[in-house]
């Protein structure tokens, strides 16, 4: 009896979700508990009251050429799943985007009530598909190239909570393509004007075969446009990707893996940018110029 009464203080002390919030923000592979869960319905094939499965309209990345962003989204099965408080019920649960009514997500879930007189209960999710996460900047595939397959791999990894797995995957790809990002850093750097000694060291960067020398030894020439926050993004990669994995638990690859990651996709927009603004500003000078007198 003791026993029972601990893990129900255990049981009400763990954080309850909104439905909405668990579908949307949490990863695959955890349970939660859900303070809304279920609510009764009558359902004649069951001969009686049931809990079933509530399925409240969620926001989402809504990838259609029509959409492309966050968008509302919608259960899409006109019959719902019955949730016991007995064993887990296991079912998928399909919603579609109510502005384009195209893009679908489905979930793999197991739920179960805590009672049959109560709305909460635990829900489990097994994955879902599109995959889990906000979606990949094409810039950011653009800057890694051949690399694309290597990356998502270790998105996979991140969404998954696994943190060795993702960290060494996104330091794969830096490492690959070191001077295709490089590179990237040139061709602002010719753009804006920078200095011949700063574009000699990013040149001489791309020489270097040591990953770490080369990052090392570039952070100090980056254009004043592709800083972030005042530092460097190579020299924020290098301090991340110089960290020796093994001394690291899953936990900080994790922290660190993700890190990279934001780092990767601020700075392709960064140079995506500084190199639409440079091509504004060419089209600009050649109208007016047209116009000379």
């Amino acid at each position: 009896m003791p026993e029972r009464a601990e893990n129900e203080k255990i049981k009400k002390a763990e954080p309850e979700y909104h439905l909405s919030d668990f579908l949307e923000s949490h990863p695959p592979n955890q349970v939660s508990r859900i303070s809304k869960l279920a609510q009764k319905e009558y359902r004649s094939e069951y001969g009686g009251w049931v809990d079933e499965f509530i399925a409240p309209q969620i926001q989402l990345h809504c990838s259609s050429e029509s959409c492309n962003g966050e968008r509302f989204f919608r259960y899409v099965d006109q019959n719902k799943p019955v949730i016991t408080s007995g064993d887990f019920s296991f079912f998928y649960a399909t919603y579609r985007c109510y502005n384009c009514l195209k893009e679908e997500k489905t979930f793999s879930l197991a739920a179960k009530m805590d009672s049959t007189f109560s709305e909460t209960g635990e829900c489990y999710k097994f994955g879902e598909l599109p995959n889990f996460g906000p979606p990949t900047p094409s810039r950011l595939i653009k800057l890694i190239g051949p690399d694309r397959d290597e990356f998502l791999k270790g998105r996979r990894c991140e969404n998954q909570g696994l943190g060795v797995g993702a960290f060494i995957y996104y330091r794969r790809v830096v490492e690959n393509q070191k001077n295709r990002i490089l590179s990237e850093i040139i061709k602002v750097s010719e753009k804006i004007g920078a200095s011949q000694e700063q574009i000699k060291t990013l040149k001489d960067a791309t020489e270097e075969t040591q990953f770490s020398t080369a990052l090392k030894n570039a952070k100090d020439a980056i254009p004043e446009s592709l800083l972030i926050n005042g530092h460097s993004p190579l020299l924020l990669l290098h301090s991340a990707l110089s960290e020796g994995i093994h001394a690291l638990s899953d936990e900080e690859c994790l922290d660190i893996a993700s890190s990279v990651r934001v780092v990767l996709a601020e700075l392709s927009d960064r140079l995506s940018q500084a190199l639409k603004d440079e091509a504004a500003l060419a089209k600009a000078l050649g109208t007016l110029m047209s116009y000379k007198k």
